[in-house]
């Protein structure tokens, strides 16, 4: 049986999260704009990747304690990425915005431009 052939949602196969894709974001997360002088993590969540650093502004954690920056979920029915951000005021994800390649999101969330997810 040919496996490409198979509708992998029916045998519970997702291609997210995997090792591959989180080294990607780990070093693509090197090139972002804001905050270059912490150490981020990637951990893996289901259908995607959890971003939490240290809090250096100390804007949302005085202690400079570790808080959630990102998490990005991909959804296989509609073959697009969600990149969420954290409202730590709420303690809720929220959507920020839908690509339709990982890399689009990398760029995005490295850029930060109005500090969304680098608080």
């Amino acid at each position: 049986m040919n496996l490409t052939a198979l509708d992998h949602t029916l045998i519970g196969f997702s291609a997210h999260p995997n090792d591959l894709d989180r080294k990607r974001i780990e070093r693509s997360l090197k090139r972002r704009k804001r905050y270059r002088y912490v150490s981020p993590d990637v951990t893996v969540v289901t259908n995607g990747y959890r971003i939490e650093s240290p809090c250096c502004s100390r804007n949302i954690d005085p202690d400079g304690g570790v808080i959630d920056v990102a998490l990005l979920l991909h959804d296989s029915g509609q073959a697009i990425w969600q990149l969420f951000r954290k409202d730590h005021v709420k303690g809720t994800w929220e959507l920020h915005s839908t690509y339709d390649g990982l890399l689009p999101v990398l760029d995005r969330l490295n850029a930060d431009p109005e500090r969304t997810f680098w608080q």
